[in-house]
């Protein structure tokens, strides 16, 4: 399964499932503005007063706040520059409350207001650029890894709605049944907006810091999510979805957001592509507080513009922020981002983050009536700084679960939430659970599994994949196969994959058989891996194509740009061992005995330079490798059957070592091939991306060209990152080469700033 499948089946199932109208629990709606002038306040802080439950005010004035806590009867507006408003309001109800915020008294000498000339914008002199440069030079001290010791609770909410569908469609035929789905809507957590949450995972941990020597531990309590059952890999939903929303911090120089990289306004450049402006200078609890108003020099850059607090004590940190995109940037589905983020003061005066709140419009249609609305809340409490605790604490995985921490009850989330749940979301788990047992749903799924992710599942085995069923090639003709894989439900430790196939032209059989036993324990797909797996396989091959994600045999790949009449028939057997460790290390020992036959219009001659060349019918060889992988700080998007790995900044360095065994099990040939590989995932900021792959083969020894290193080529019309996509196959083989392949992407940095 790739990101696409995955994307594709989050928008199928928000178009059958939905939630959930909020009644019977408090929600407060309204707008705030300025008792005088009568202008919206954009981004006031209001809570339920003696609560952590509290919102802002977009950048409309508008709000809504909402929960379950029937004792709260008091809500409390606060907003720099402005006296502080405490209003009582009715329990259980839904009520809107428009709000009046009066001006801190200030005594003001009379001036007069005359229009100024327009000044060009510049940093010289600027002191909200001097202002800023104090934030990035105080940037290191302000941040958690500052202290010796760091340790907190948090609670992490993920949620996915549609948004705005038709009232008019639970009485269509076909919706009819799922009327108890879609009649569940929520109006009020976006102004103006009627949503239907569909998706929701909720994850409660303990987390802790240690500086020297440096190691972090996350400690699950709680995690809870709907479950799809099979249909869905629910496990790798919720990581993609988590990638997307990743976790924001100002004081990075980039964030990673929506799977793209956005300059941080506090960057070290920020300077360079922003221009900031003071709007205001107030007192809070004591602290003299700078709010400072952030655009981007250029409106196409991946930058945010908005707004941050900053304090005046002499840490110059970040008391809150508010992060928004620009609608000129051309962000694929993405019809605006919002981020606000907030900080409390810790003991020491410092400041540390309390709440995190992402939300992203997905826009799928041209005239933005419909779409998906994601959020992400992230609420930390019980933060303690300098504490050390028993070395015990922090020894071991750097993620710790267990199964208890995934089947808590109601009550422990009831005693334990940091946030509240809206009606809508609280019935989400109930309604997907009620779908599961409804037979023509479990009809859908099954249709829609097997056309977007190929297989269809029978329990412990999978059919499959679709789109390999029927292809064809010059030399067998039309080709039919069929296969399958075993999952987890038949065994976490024991896996078989296999499939047959058969080709009217040159009527022979091709098959395939592989069986996996894990040695510790887990699902092979797990980190760490620790498996060793035995395959057999009889199959045509094109040399020099080796495509990735892809099967060869994919009914799409049939189609291929000039000629493709040079196939091999190849017989190989293997033995795999590999193992993975903590540290990201991992080795991989093999055994493969590998028979090549030429097919179609490929042949191989014997002494070609003799007077008398002799036809070799085919090539035996035996190998043994060893390759060593480091790949630091490698996370994986973890599914049930597959794990993908995500793109980081760390380098991954490879090197293999394979040696061919003469006289072992009918092999013809000595020879030694040494081969190293370095990749990264350079991050550029606003500049966007460049995947970089330097590698270097040498093989020792007098070989035929089919088993020297012929180089990956592309005669398909899909796009291959590893392959020379405008070279022929078998067009270049080498003993010796040297590659660099660098992919760039700017992600709009010069076409975005193209008019139209």
């Amino acid at each position: 399964m790739n990101f696409k499948h995955i994307f594709i089946k989050i928008t199928f199932l928000f178009t059958l499932l939905t939630t959930v109208t909020a009644f019977g629990q408090t929600i407060i709606t309204g707008t705030v503005t300025d008792a005088n002038n009568k202008h919206v306040l954009l981004y006031v802080s209001m809570a339920f007063n003696n609560s952590t439950v509290g919102t802002s005010t977009n950048d409309q004035g508008r709000y809504v706040l909402r929960t379950f806590q029937l004792n709260l009867t008091q809500l409390k507006v606060t907003f720099v520059g402005y006296k502080s408003a405490l209003l009582t309001i009715v329990p259980g109800k839904t009520q809107v409350l428009n709000i009046k915020l009066f001006p801190e008294a200030q005594n003001l000498t009379e001036v007069k207001v005359v229009s100024a000339p327009k000044v060009k914008y510049t940093n010289r002199g600027n002191p909200a650029v001097e202002l800023i440069r104090k934030v990035i030079e105080n940037k290191p001290k302000n941040r958690p890894e500052s202290y010796n010791y760091v340790e907190y609770k948090a609670y992490d909410k993920m949620q996915l709605s549609f948004a705005n569908v038709s009232d008019k469609l639970a009485e269509k035929k076909f919706f009819k049944k799922y009327k108890f789905v879609l009649d569940n809507r929520d109006t009020t957590l976006v102004p103006g907006v009627s949503l239907l949450p569909m998706y929701l995972t909720e994850k409660l941990s303990q987390n802790y810091y240690r500086k020297s020597p440096e190691k972090t531990k996350t400690v699950i309590l709680g995690e809870k999510s709907v479950n799809f059952g099979s249909f869905v890999d629910n496990e790798g939903l919720g990581q993609y979805i988590k990638h997307i929303y990743a976790d924001v911090d100002i004081y990075q120089n980039n964030i990673f957001l929506i799977t793209n990289q956005f300059l941080s306004p506090i960057s070290d450049a920020a300077p360079t592509f922003y221009k900031f402006f003071i709007e205001d200078t107030v007192v809070v609890n004591n602290t003299k507080l700078v709010r400072l108003s952030f655009t981007p020099r250029n409106t196409t850059d991946m930058l945010f513009e908005g707004s941050i607090y900053i304090t005046l004590d002499g840490n110059y940190a970040v008391q809150q922020a508010q992060l928004m995109v620009n609608k000129n940037i051309n962000l694929n589905f993405v019809k605006s981002i919002r981020v606000d983020l907030d900080f409390e003061q810790n003991p020491d005066k410092r400041y540390h983050l309390s709440k995190s709140n992402i939300l992203a419009d997905f826009g799928l249609n041209k005239k933005g009536k419909g779409g998906i609305f994601g959020t992400r809340t992230l609420t930390f409490s019980n933060y303690i700084v300098n504490q050390p605790r028993p070395d015990t604490t922090y020894d071991g995985e750097a993620l710790v679960t267990s199964d208890e921490a995934k089947h808590r009850s109601d009550s422990f989330w009831a005693a334990n939430r940091l946030d509240t749940l809206t009606k809508a979301e609280s019935r989400v788990y109930k309604n997907i659970d009620s779908l599961q047992s409804m037979p023509s749903f479990r009809r859908t799924m099954d249709i829609a599994t097997l056309l977007l992710a190929g297989y269809k599942s029978f329990g412990p085995f999978e059919l499959g994949p679709s789109n390999a069923f029927y292809s064809f090639n010059p030399v067998e003709g039309l080709r039919f196969r069929v296969g399958g894989r075993t999952t987890p439900e038949l065994s976490k430790r024991y896996y078989f994959e296999t499939y047959g196939a058969y080709g009217f032209k040159d009527q022979k059989w091709k098959y395939f058989f592989s069986a996996t036993y894990s040695l510790n324990n887990k699902s092979i797909y797990k980190f760490p891996q620790h498996y060793i797996r035995a395959s057999v396989q009889r199959d045509t091959k094109i040399p020099g194509q080796q495509l990735q994600f892809v099967q060869e045999d994919n009914f799409l790949l049939s189609f291929k740009r000039g000629t493709n009449d040079k196939y091999l028939y190849n017989d190989n057997y293997r033995l795999t061992y590999v193992h993975e460790y903590e540290n990201h290390f991992s080795y991989t020992l093999g055994f493969n005995n590998w028979t090549q036959t030429p097919a179609g219009s490929l042949y191989f001659i014997g002494n070609a330079h003799s007077a008398s060349p002799n036809v070799v019918h085919n090539l035996t060889t035996s190998e043994v490798s060893l390759q060593l992988r480091y790949a630091p700080h490698e996370q994986f998007y973890q599914g049930k059957i597959y794990r993908i790995p995500i793109p980081n900044q760390y380098p991954i360095f490879t090197a293999q070592y394979t040696r061919g065994l003469k006289n072992v099990f009918n092999s013809s040939y000595n020879y030694q091939t040494v081969d190293l590989r370095l990749d990264k995932h350079a991050y550029e900021s606003i500049f966007g991306y460049a995947d970089v792959s330097l590698e270097g083969i040498r093989t020792f020894g007098q070989i035929p060209y089919p088993l020297l290193t012929i180089h990956n080529a592309n005669q398909t019309y899909a796009y291959d990152l590893q392959s020379y996509n405008l070279m022929n196959c078998r067009e270049f083989v080498s003993d010796r080469s040297v590659a660099l392949m660098i992919d760039q992407h700017f992600m709009g940095f010069f076409f975005n700033k193209v008019p139209l």
